[in-house]
């Protein structure tokens, strides 16, 4: 697996994700399964246990969902038995892998041996998640599928109610929010084992209502409540309409999963049986508003559970980026380089720098500008020296437009110096980029302090495709490696900067109705602790936080990894983001200000304390304070007590 292994000896986590996601969004997860395995392999041979946790996470549920369950039981055992030896017995990751875990058993049909690790992951998530994590109820979810499988509808009914009633308590808006939609969706579907049509289709409309309010027509979860409806139209006769929407939900599953999943034999089966009882009698029709539900997006279901849960899988397809310039080196780049064959073991191939589709947070907005096919060739000094302009001559001779994309748009600012695709030293890309050509030494962690996240980001990003020699990745590798001290200086900053601004400053301001300052105050607090998260996970494991129009992006995709820490944060700070309007200025349902924001001001301000209390939890955790405080900046003094350089120390 190119560019998998910095000098450090530790495993590069960032770049297998990245380069996993790059092939779910590919629809092509055979393919997944030798990359995940090369990358066990890389962590055990580095010896490197806690990548090997997140990489066990990963394949437990890719084997589920392609129904290799032998192989997915054996990442769970394997993956249970190195939390112990991490130290990470009853933390967030612990409840995460028996999550994982159990929901690989439940769909390899280990019922009783499901349920007892359902009951430790209950146990454990009950002490660490939050009260109202969204991931309780994912796991109430789960739980529900496994009363299914073992026939208690009942028992379903209740653990989706109690999953219900956790994502509505959480969620600033019900009326628009998703994983109602797909909790209200798989309750329906449980009422009609219970005999309860008419609940049933109450709950499926209710759900189809939010997907249409909320604009959620491009979410697979939308095939899911259309096919609650339908099958609601079905056993109550209407079998036109359930016709419809079996149609309709077929179509979503076709673009999301392929037409060789079980969600599309499924889908198949019961719009067949549709079809046959509308020949013989359509029934009665009634009005259905599903015109929303004509394509697939970008989310996902898990392919094993019921219908519309809240457990990702598999993504739709779409042309990325980071895919596109893969293709195109893989057809045109790598042919090329056959006319250097000096010199072709030491270049390296990739897409690294500015640009969303470097992030891979590109999607067809991104494709105005700095887009089309295109990738970057690294060489060192003498190399470049050599045969720098020829190859540059070269690449600027190949196709300008590939598999229907190009030629590539260049705004001003990504031309001469900024340009980014193209042929480059590597010292000067990476000039560019940070203005240094290679990472600060470790002995001198005070040059951290001039280089920020959103530069160290922007050098650390993207893919590289290939990198024989391991020249470019050495260095790319140097920049993920920020010095402990350097560290724990940047996250005594935050600390500090969260206590000052969310816990001190905002509830002033708001009491001397002073928004603008109020609104600031939210703006800082929310920079500050998104960064303080990815410190926390560090930089080696999850990269830098990316500069501020993709730090929720960012968050959201880090939230969604397996062993993540502090996974639960994005969801209150994107809370906090949604209630500040109101909080500090007023609006609609909460008055002009004073006493009708109070419900904003209090919603708010308890998405602030639950953010401090989950990072006083894990400055514990990691033994990076000692503290009980919930004043964040007395866990900035036991931080800073820990630096051993002087003037980090003083910073």
């Amino acid at each position: 697996m190119d560019g998998s292994r910095p000098a450090s000896g530790m495993y590069d986590v960032q770049s297998m994700l990245s380069g996993l996601d790059r092939i779910l969004a590919s629809q092509d997860a055979p393919s997944a399964v030798p990359f995940l395995d090369d990358a066990l392999t890389g962590a055990r041979t580095l010896g490197d246990e806690a990548a090997e946790l997140t990489i066990l996470n990963e394949v437990m549920g890719l084997h589920r969902s392609l129904g290799s369950h032998e192989r997915a039981l054996e990442a769970a055992d394997r993956a249970l038995g190195l939390v112990p030896r991490l130290g990470l017995a009853g933390t967030d990751a612990h409840a995460t892998t028996l999550i994982n875990a159990a929901t690989a058993r439940r769909a390899a049909g280990r019922l009783d041996q499901a349920r007892d690790t359902y009951a430790q992951a209950l146990e454990v998530a009950g002490r660490t998640f939050p009260a109202g994590d969204r991931r309780l109820a994912a796991l109430h979810n789960n739980l529900s599928m496994l009363h299914s499988e073992a026939g208690d509808p009942q028992g379903a009914y209740d653990e989706l109610s109690q999953a219900l009633s956790i994502v509505e308590a959480a969620s600033v808006d019900p009326g628009r929010d998703v994983d109602v939609a797909g909790t209200l969706t798989n309750l329906s579907l449980v009422c009609h084992d219970l005999g309860r049509d008419d609940e049933a289709e109450r709950l499926a409309r209710r759900s189809l209502a939010i997907f249409k309010a909320g604009g959620h027509d491009q979410n697979p979860h939308l095939a899911a409540a259309l096919a609650g409806l339908a099958e609601a139209c079905f056993r109550s006769g209407r079998h036109a309409d359930a016709v419809e929407l079996y149609e309709q939900a077929l179509a979503i599953v076709d673009a999301a999963y392929g037409s060789q999943s079980p969600q599309h034999d499924v889908t198949l089966e019961n719009l067949a049986q549709a079809r046959t009882a509308a020949a013989a009698d359509p029934g009665p029709r009634l009005l259905v508003d599903a015109s929303s539900a004509r394509d697939g997006g970008s989310s996902a279901v898990d392919s094993e559970a019921s219908p519309g849960a809240l457990e990702p899988a598999l993504a739709v397809p779409r042309m990325t980026g980071l895919a596109l310039a893969r293709a195109f080196w893989e057809e045109h780049g790598r042919p090329m380089l056959d006319r250097y064959p000096e010199q072709r073991g030491r270049i390296a191939v990739g897409l690294v720098g500015h640009g969303s589709e470097c992030y891979g947070f590109d999607d067809d907005l991104s494709r105005d500008h700095d887009f089309g096919p295109g990738f970057c060739l690294w060489l060192g000094e003498a190399d470049h020296a050599a045969i720098g302009s020829r190859l540059q001559a070269d690449y600027d001779a190949l196709p300008a437009t590939f598999m229907g994309f190009g030629p590539r748009v260049t705004t001003t600012r990504a031309r001469g110096g900024g340009r980014r695709v193209g042929v480059f030293e590597i010292a000067d890309f990476f000039q560019g980029l940070t203005g240094l050509p290679s990472a600060p030494p470790a002995d001198q962690p005070h040059l951290w302090v001039t280089l920020d996240e959103a530069t160290l980001a922007a050098a650390t990003n993207g893919e590289v495709f290939a990198d024989p020699h391991g020249a470019f990745s050495a260095v790319r590798g140097a920049f993920l490696r920020m010095p402990d001290d350097a560290r724990l200086a940047r996250i005594g900053q935050r600390l500090g900067m969260m206590a000052q601004a969310g816990q001190y400053n905002l509830p002033r301001m708001l009491a001397r109705a002073d928004g603008e300052a109020a609104w600031l105050a939210v703006a800082e607090f929310v920079r500050a602790a998104a960064s303080l998260v990815f410190l926390l996970n560090r930089p080696t494991a999850v990269g830098y936080l990316p500069y501020y129009k993709w730090q929720s992006a960012a968050l959201r995709r880090l939230a969604s990894r397996p062993v993540s820490r502090l996974a639960g944060v994005h969801a209150q700070l994107a809370d906090a983001q949604r209630l500040a309007s109101a909080a500090c200025f007023g609006g609609a349902g909460f008055g002009e200000g004073g006493a009708g924001a109070a419900p904003a001001r209090r919603g708010l301000q308890a998405a602030i304390d639950d953010v401090c209390t989950q990072v006083v939890a894990e400055l514990r955790l990691q033994r990076l304070s000692a503290s009980d405080s919930t004043f964040l900046e007395a866990h900035r003094d036991e931080v800073r007590a820990r630096i051993g350089d002087p003037w980090l120390r003083a910073l």
